[in-house]
């Protein structure tokens, strides 16, 4: 039994193995889903060989996916990967005689994992913004021992994120460390989840692909009794072929609003890789994806109503056919003044409008939407539910029909110095939820330690002792 295990495992990774061949690339990381013993994912065909999957494609992935198995996610987030990590460091993901945690090897043999090679970079980076949105639940960053004291419930659904190192030296030994490291700090989630007995679906992905050491020489294979020569300059022609049609399909530019009186600079400049907007009709929500519309060759979007001055900026976005809308209208509206507090100039974001046959939305942004008016803004989910940037203006604003989602968002509505983004500002906070558990329970403890010293401080010798040569102290008694 044992050996049929180790079988099946083989030729998950010989699968691993055959994919990379195809779907090398320096703009594009693997991408591995699976469930715990007894979930399974929903049946889905797997890519071609030598297929990039797209944003698109791998959110349709997900939502699949996520359909039948458990919302508990494990997002296992590594700074790197790429194929070539599962076939230069052999073994690196094995199950380890001295180690009392399972692995990623041992996970991948209890359930039937979707493999997806070769995953678009932006689309890999955008991970935690589509099980977000997917999920309804903002991410939580743990590490295995904060996860043993959680208590999760099969119940609600939780999306975990676990990040995970990568090496920063070119030695080949260091990344295979790393890689049994991570692979360890894996196999101990898991098993808290096991222990737990908390079903699970678990993701393990990389933000960019890693560099490895490529071979100068290839060797000659030979099938049948032919041979096949693949010369390094006819790889690096497919390489940079693969590149320019990466390019052409997912990074496109950002969307420019010019003024008339100078267009040879842009005053308003947005991107995003997912702008999502959804309305609730009858108890349902209806979603329509509108980056096709607003970003590259293929954008229908006019900018019709835009302007841009000193103080003020409006980003107007008109779409056509929209929810079963004739007329559909995006209004991002900025403003900038000097704040003597921190004697600097800051920009808000005041308004998010949504105006359709007549009818308007209105969200408010100002309260967290906002930077150095010379800085741009940028954030990974910009959303008006769970966790909300973007809140109605009152409780009967229609605004509280419709929810908008902003993956990967950056947005200048001044200071525009050329065709390029200033500085961002990012919406990261510097408080996790692991630093607020840190700093509640040393404040715990300090309080703690100044209680016990002040009752020290308070403990009195007495002024009186009994002289064993001398009269006995008596206490008078009264009654």
């Amino acid at each position: 039994m044992a050996d049929l295990k180790m079988l099946s495992c083989s030729v998950v990774f010989v699968f691993l193995c055959c994919a990379a061949s195809f779907g090398k690339c320096n703009d594009q990381v693997p991408l591995i889903m699976w469930t715990s013993a007894g979930s399974t994912l929903g049946s889905q065909t797997p890519p071609a060989a030598g297929h990039i999957v797209s944003t698109s494609q791998l959110e349709s992935y997900l939502q699949t996916a996520l359909t039948n198995s458990p919302h508990n996610v494990l997002l296992f987030l590594q700074d790197k990967l790429s194929m070539d990590d599962f076939t230069m460091y052999g073994g690196v993901f094995g199950n380890k005689q001295e180690s009392s945690f399972s692995s990623l090897e041992v996970a991948l043999q209890s359930s039937s994992p979707l493999l997806l090679p070769s995953v678009a970079r932006p689309a890999a980076a955008s991970v935690t913004g589509m099980l977000q949105e997917q999920l309804d639940t903002a991410p939580l960053y743990m590490d295995p021992e904060t996860l043993a004291q959680l208590r999760l419930n099969a119940s609600v659904a939780a999306l975990l994120v676990f990040r995970l190192p990568y090496a920063t030296s070119a030695d080949m030994m260091s990344a295979k460390e790393v890689l049994s490291g991570n692979d360890e700090v894996i196999g101990q989630v898991l098993s808290i989840m096991h222990n737990q007995a908390v079903p699970y679906t678990a993701v393990y992905t990389g933000l960019q692909p890693s560099r490895v050491i490529e071979d100068a020489s290839l060797d000659i294979q030979s099938v049948g009794g032919r041979s096949l020569l693949q010369s390094r300059r006819y790889k690096n022609r497919n390489r940079e072929e693969q590149k320019e049609k990466e390019k052409a399909g997912v990074a496109y530019p950002p969307l420019e609003f010019k003024e008339s009186e100078s267009p040879e600079k842009p005053c308003i400049m947005l991107w995003a890789e997912n702008l999502t907007v959804s309305i609730l009709r009858e108890n349902k929500w209806s979603r329509a994806d509108l980056s096709k519309e607003t970003f590259g060759e293929s954008a229908t979007v006019t900018l019709h109503g835009s302007f841009c001055n000193e103080t003020h900026s409006s980003l107007a976005l008109n779409y056509k056919e929209v929810l079963g809308f004739n007329t559909f209208k995006i209004i991002f509206v900025m403003s900038q003044r000097m704040y003597k507090v921190s004697a600097r100039r800051w920009f808000t974001m005041d308004e998010v409008v949504l105006e359709y046959e007549g009818k308007k939305a209105t969200f408010n942004g100002s309260r967290s939407i906002y930077a150095p008016a010379e800085y741009s803004y940028r954030c990974e989910v910009v959303t008006s539910h769970r966790y909300p940037q973007l809140v109605p203006r009152t409780s009967k604003d229609a605004a509280n029909q419709w929810k908008l989602s902003f993956s990967d968002f950056q947005i200048q509505g001044f200071s525009l110095s050329g065709k390029d983004f200033s500085y961002a500002s990012d919406c990261a906070g510097f408080f996790t939820p692991g630093i607020w558990m840190g700093l509640l329970t040393s404040l715990l403890m300090v309080l703690i330690l100044t209680y016990g010293l002040h009752m020290i401080m308070q403990l009195r010798t007495m002024d009186r002792f009994d002289d064993p040569k001398g009269p006995a102290i008596s206490v008078p008694q009264t009654e």
